[in-house]
């Protein structure tokens, strides 16, 4: 994979957004390094939260010239202007969504380690399907999206893959020439400085 194919940063907001600052931090990130689209990703189910936290975010992407994606919600994403919705439940929903959001948006399903799920999410009409956690995991039942599974996607079906969840420079490393993007999220926002953090892990990915 030359250069110009590196991987692109598939930029994953924490579950919980301080919007005293996170609009900073956010604007940092995206001066500092390019990023081909962001995702919505909130743990909370409070409308009102979600609403405040996608106008916010929305306003940062927007001014970078960036997409935003808003996980499950598509009656959100339309009603908010977003430019797509990020599906958690693989392949299940990804027909409705098109449907509802039409042709130009954005619309990726999260396949966790499927690749059936994957294939029948690109058939049914996804823009990208991600698969996860690549690093270790306590969560769940601890399984793991192996590189394996990325080297068979990336030889046999055309449609974007992300990976994402767990990653490390080594991680990184490893997966740079089988994946046209990392979702990185937490990995950057749980250090003080959100820019080094995210530099340390793309820079694995020349060398």
């Amino acid at each position: 994979m030359s250069d110009a194919e590196q991987p692109q940063i598939y930029l994953i907001t924490p579950p919980e957004i301080e919007l005293s600052h996170f609009p900073t931090d956010l604007a940092r990130v995206l001066e500092a390094t390019e990023i081909a689209c962001i995702r919505l990703s909130l743990a909370t189910r409070d409308e009102d939260l979600i609403l405040r936290a996608a106008d916010t975010v929305r306003e940062v992407a927007h001014r970078f010239d960036v997409a935003l994606v808003i996980d499950t919600h598509v009656v959100l994403a339309q009603r908010l202007g977003l430019d797509g919705v990020h599906l958690t439940d693989g392949a299940r929903s990804v027909r409705m969504a098109r449907k509802e959001l039409g042709p130009d948006a954005i619309v990726g399903a999260f396949c966790d380690q499927s690749r059936h799920d994957g294939m029948n999410a690109g058939e049914a009409g996804a823009d990208y399907v991600s698969f996860g956690p690549v690093g270790e995991t306590t969560l769940g039942d601890g399984s793991r999206a192996e590189a394996e599974l990325f080297q068979w996607w990336s030889e046999m079906i055309e449609i974007p893959v992300v990976a994402e969840g767990g990653l490390n420079p080594d991680i990184i490393r490893g997966l740079t020439p089988l994946t046209d993007f990392f979702g990185i999220g937490e990995e950057i926002w749980r250090s003080d400085d959100p820019v080094a953090a995210l530099k340390s892990l793309t820079s694995a990915m020349v060398g």
